[in-house]
């Protein structure tokens, strides 16, 4: 039997949708309903615990239960955590968690516990909230004996209080919500524990009945289930002590747990380096300490005093910690854990005490990891240990910001961007295969469009931005969930949206193809000059992204869709080319311009030109060699390196890609253990994963291996050594992997390239053309002197 959340559960809850609504409206009838905790506010700021006992005649094989809330939930088990949740989306897609919880159950009583929090006009851009609740519901008749109502108990947690970011450890846009505040002395210790007395808490209070999305029915929340895994939760340890003062830590602390003391009406201040960033859930052990007050504060780097300018990330000296932090307030017990409601980023952590008429003991301080449970299976190997150390950085960077979506960066935003995502999956796709939280960023954008206009610059967002340009990147992300996986009718689903963006844009479409002025925020990150405001028609990297868009879903409605749509955006991508080049090609340069004027010339709009194929085959290297040498040129940020790289190898220079990763080395050189915002000392944000490019460009450029049909059906190799003499390395495939080893002797190339069964291609080393068959090719190809 299908619940509602069962496969089957869409056309149940079509079919009973009248009847579900009229149980909401009258309060009757069985099955889980969302709950609340009575007389709590509804849209404001609170803590909530909620808890059902029942008993088992025995262990179970299976038990699973679906679990929602807004705005999060964390699921206690007979006292052990079991999950995280939920899955971010938005109100017209909620998620729920199906979770088999039978290995923490046992014959006889058994309890579940939850903690239910709401930020409300507090919590991050990125959570979209439309009151508190709480729901779980069993998938089998048998399960449902857990289902949420007036069974299960509940109280609101008055420990709790919202701690804003103070403006003045801001550095740009901060909205990923509040830091903590717990009085111990108010928190119900021992709550999640099967043995806590829950006598005096209140029967939860009803507040609709679940439905899913399509439901004929008025609801806060249409319900679809989680289509990514649970987030990795993983304990981690480490890190130093790089000062303190007031007190001195045993050498062990931090490795392991470690005692010690702080005297009564004492002030200790402690510096925790953990050596690299991090994304985790610190837990703070202590006994004692009634009357004492202790903050954490994290931070991603140290900054000089009274300076923005952050120097070498390891240096410490003359340098003070900025940044957000949490407060706890112990109650004199012994063994007393605090951690946080949602997840922290740090590398520094100052842990400052103020005791009272009693001394604090410290136990233990200890994190938990937390992000998208992906698996690194691309390798490489070269004679450069430099790209090792790259690759390495950039994996980090990759994985603190991916968590339940992509997320730009984990300590500022953790807002999911189109621009920034297409570049996110293609790292995941090369270095994991996993194309799931692709898949899902992709829906979530998809999503996010209102009526006839385009998808949002970021999905899930509380906060309405429109960048006109990014909308052009999600038909990008589309095409490359096209061509690397193997998923066509889920390409085909998205196509209704393709269409609506480049509708949106035609309208903006002037006589001869070229954009008018494009309304919202133009943000390109071609240069650091200005970007033009919504009255100046006639920029090159808008028109130059919507004719690449109209090349990229020509070729899905061709395959997919609508072969007549597929012609008319031919017709109008030639149109487009047309214009462009008259409008903003310089003759005497032989380089696009940014504007008609030709007063601006930029490498990030000739190598949109090139990937759009404005520059014929035999002329393309020579051009990505003006763009490349020309010293008056504006070279992009991080960001848009990634197009750079792009169009090097699409012109054929790809042997010139290791030489272009400067700005990484000169970020290694500074300390950094992820890439930041920007090519800069003083950037933002120490994590963007936008800067992580070279870590599917390594395996694209100096391995070569690409796609070369829609799902990967066919690979391309076409490596790009440079300076280096041997590679080696493989990226996963939908099929397999596809694996290359490359070595230059006595000037010959010596390849083997390993291909998955059923799967075939073309192998091109300096403009020759060797064909690939399934399983293992060798290959000796002579080596010409390579142009620089």
């Amino acid at each position: 039997m299908h619940t509602l959340f069962g496969p089957s559960a869409w056309l149940i809850a079509l079919a009973l949708a009248p009847a579900m609504n009229a149980q909401n409206a009258g309060g009757r009838g069985g099955g889980a309903s969302w709950v609340a905790v009575p007389d709590a506010p509804a849209r404001e700021y609170g803590v909530y615990h909620f808890r059902r006992t029942f008993e088992l005649d025995r262990k179970p094989a299976a038990f699973v239960v679906n679990v929602s809330a807004d705005n999060r939930y964390k699921l206690y088990v007979n006292g052990e955590e079991a999950a995280v949740g939920p899955a971010r989306g938005d109100l017209r897609n909620w998620r729920y968690d199906p979770l088999d919880i039978a290995r923490y159950l046992h014959a006889g009583r058994n309890t579940l516990a939850a903690v239910v929090w709401n930020f409300a006009e507090m919590a991050p851009v990125a959570q979209i909230t439309s009151r508190t609740g709480f729901l779980v519901e069993g998938a089998s008749p048998a399960e449902r004996i857990v289902d949420t109502g007036p069974n299960w108990k509940c109280v609101r947690d008055l420990a709790y209080a919202p701690i804003p970011f103070p403006r003045g450890f801001q550095y740009g846009y901060y909205v990923v919500g509040p830091g903590d505040r717990v009085d111990a002395s108010l928190y119900p210790w021992g709550w999640e524990k099967p043995e806590f007395d829950d006598s005096a808490w209140k029967p939860a209070r009803s507040i609709g009945r679940p439905a899913l999305r399509g439901a004929a029915v008025e609801e806060d929340w249409w319900l679809v289930e989680r289509s990514i895994p649970m987030v990795e939760l993983q304990p981690e340890r480490g890190g130093a002590v790089r000062r303190s003062a007031g007190v001195t830590p045993p050498a062990a602390f931090l490795a392991q747990p470690a005692p010690f003391a702080i005297p009564a009406h004492t002030k200790a201040v402690i510096l925790l380096d953990r050596t690299h960033l991090t994304t985790a859930y610190p837990e703070l052990v202590v006994s004692g300490g009634k009357g004492a007050q202790v903050t954490l504060k994290y931070a991603e780097t140290m900054r000089a005093i009274g300076k923005r300018d952050p120097g070498n990330r390891n240096e410490i000296d003359g340098k003070e910690m900025q940044g957000n932090y949490d407060r706890f307030l112990p109650d004199g017990g012994a063994g007393r854990v605090f951690s946080t409601l949602w997840w922290r980023t740090w590398r520094y952590l100052e842990l400052s005490v103020e005791t009272g008429d009693e001394p604090l003991t410290i136990e233990d301080f200890r994190s938990v990891y937390t992000g998208y449970p992906f698996e690194r299976k691309a390798r490489f190997d070269s004679d450069s240990t430099e790209l090792a150390t790259i690759l390495d950085t950039g994996w980090r960077t990759a994985r603190l910001c991916a968590h339940e979506t992509y997320v730009d960066c984990p300590y500022y935003e953790q807002l999911q961007y189109n621009g920034d995502t297409r570049i996110q999956a293609l790292i995941s796709l090369y270095n994991t295969g996993d194309a799931r939280l692709m898949r899902n960023a992709i829906e979530l954008m998809d999503g996010s469009r209102v009526g006839d206009l385009i998808t949002l610059s970021r999905a899930p967002s509380s906060v309405v931005q429109y960048i006109p340009g990014y909308s052009l990147w999600w038909i990008g992300m589309v095409r490359d969930y096209w061509m690397y996986c193997d998923d066509p009718e889920f390409v085909q689903r998205m196509l209704p949206g393709v269409r609506a963006n480049l509708a949106w844009f035609a309208r903006l479409q002037k006589p001869g193809g070229s954009l008018g002025p494009v309304p919202y925020w133009n943000q390109v990150e071609t240069s650091r000059r200005a970007q033009p405001g919504v009255d100046e028609p006639g920029w090159a990297p808008i028109d130059l992204q919507l004719l690449l868009a109209y090349q990229w879903a020509a070729e899905m409605e061709s395959t997919l869709g609508l072969p007549g749509l597929a012609q008319d955006y031919r017709k109008s991508a030639e149109q487009l080319s047309g214009a462009i080049q008259a409008k903003y090609l310089d003759p005497s340069r032989q380089l696009f311009a940014e504007a008609p004027d030709h007063r601006l010339f930029s490498q990030a709009v000739n190598s949109l030109a090139i990937l759009a194929g404005l520059v014929k085959p035999a002329d393309a290297r020579a051009w990505a060699g003006r763009m490349l040498d020309d010293p008056a040129i504006e070279k992009p940020g991080l960001y848009f390196r990634y197009y750079l790289h792009a169009a090097v190898n699409a012109a054929g220079a790809g042997d010139r890609f290791v030489d272009l990763l400067d700005p990484w080395r000169r970020m290694l050189a500074l300390g950094l253990t992820t890439w930041g915002e920007f090519d800069q000392v003083d950037t933002r944000s120490d994590c963007h994963a936008w800067s992580a490019s070279p870590n599917f460009e390594i395996f694209r450029t100096i391995l070569g291996i690409d796609s070369a049909a829609p799902g990967f059906k066919r690979v391309l190799v076409r490596p790009f050594l440079g300076k280096l003499t041997r590679a080696s390395g493989a990226i996963p495939h939908p099929r397999g992997e596809v694996a290359v080893d490359l070595a230059l002797r006595g000037g010959t190339l010596h390849a083997e390239v390993s291909l998955p069964a059923g799967v075939d291609g073309d192998f091109v080393w300096q403009g020759e053309r060797r064909p690939l068959h399934p399983g293992r090719n060798s290959l000796a190809v002579a080596a010409s002197a390579r142009a620089r």
